[in-house]
């Protein structure tokens, strides 16, 4: 659904411009609203409701006896917030999901199937020069089924 890299800057409000791509995907779909959520590898991840359901269906059904699932619950939904795109398709970011994503004034978005990842410009620079270099070794262990050693 979502594809592509766009980058866009913060205006003195805070709010960032939906890139028009994916603007138009979401329009396609009928979306007026999305929300937006703490993410992995400090972004922000973005979904439509449709997508959110999905995400709450799925750790609704983590144990809460397990720390690590309430942990995960508490930072993930605590932050999320939902968020509705003005007339010019600008949604405002809060504070403490920018903080949290240390998004300053520089943004990108990635677009990641069934998400959105907002990065802040120099984050994703980052890690996007870490991820390259083993770009194709970590495909050739996904694609032949072997073991995901990257976690050692």
């Amino acid at each position: 659904m979502f594809y592509g890299e766009y980058e866009h800057q913060l205006d003195s409000k805070g709010r960032v411009f939906m890139p028009a791509k994916l603007r138009q995907v979401l329009e396609a779909h009928g979306v007026q609203k999305c929300y937006v959520t703490r993410g992995l590898d400090r972004c922000l991840f973005l979904y439509t409701g449709e997508e959110w359901k999905k995400q709450e269906e799925q750790f609704k059904a983590l144990p809460m006896t397990k720390a690590s699932a309430r942990q995960f619950n508490r930072i993930y939904f605590g932050g999320a917030t939902e968020v509705e795109f003005d007339r010019q398709g600008r949604i405002n970011l809060p504070a403490h999901l920018k903080g949290y994503a240390s998004i300053e004034k520089e943004v990108v978005f990635i677009g990641v199937s069934d998400r959105v990842e907002i990065w802040s410009r120099e984050a994703w620079s980052s890690y996007f020069e870490k991820s390259q270099q083993t770009f194709e070794e970590v495909a050739e262990r996904l694609v032949d089924g072997a073991p995901d050693d990257t976690k050692a």
